[in-house]
C-alpha cells in the first residue's frame, strides 16, 4: 500500500486507531511477559539458594 504522507500512514485509511492501539496492547503484553519471566527466574534462583 502507498501513503502520500505520514498523516495518511498514521490514519491507515480510517483504521489507524484500531491498528495503533492493537500494536500498543501487543507491545505492552510482550513487555509484561518478559518482566514476569525475569521475576519468576529470580524468584526460582532465590528459592534454589535456600535449599
Amino acid at each position: 500500500m502507498y501513503w502520500k504522507s505520514m498523516s495518511d500512514f498514521i490514519q491507515m485509511g480510517g483504521y489507524g486507531l484500531y491498528v495503533w492501539v492493537s500494536f500498543g496492547i501487543t507491545f505492552a503484553c510482550m513487555a509484561t511477559e518478559l518482566f514476569l519471566l525475569r521475576a519468576r527466574r529470580l524468584s526460582n534462583e532465590k528459592i534454589k539458594d535456600l535449599l
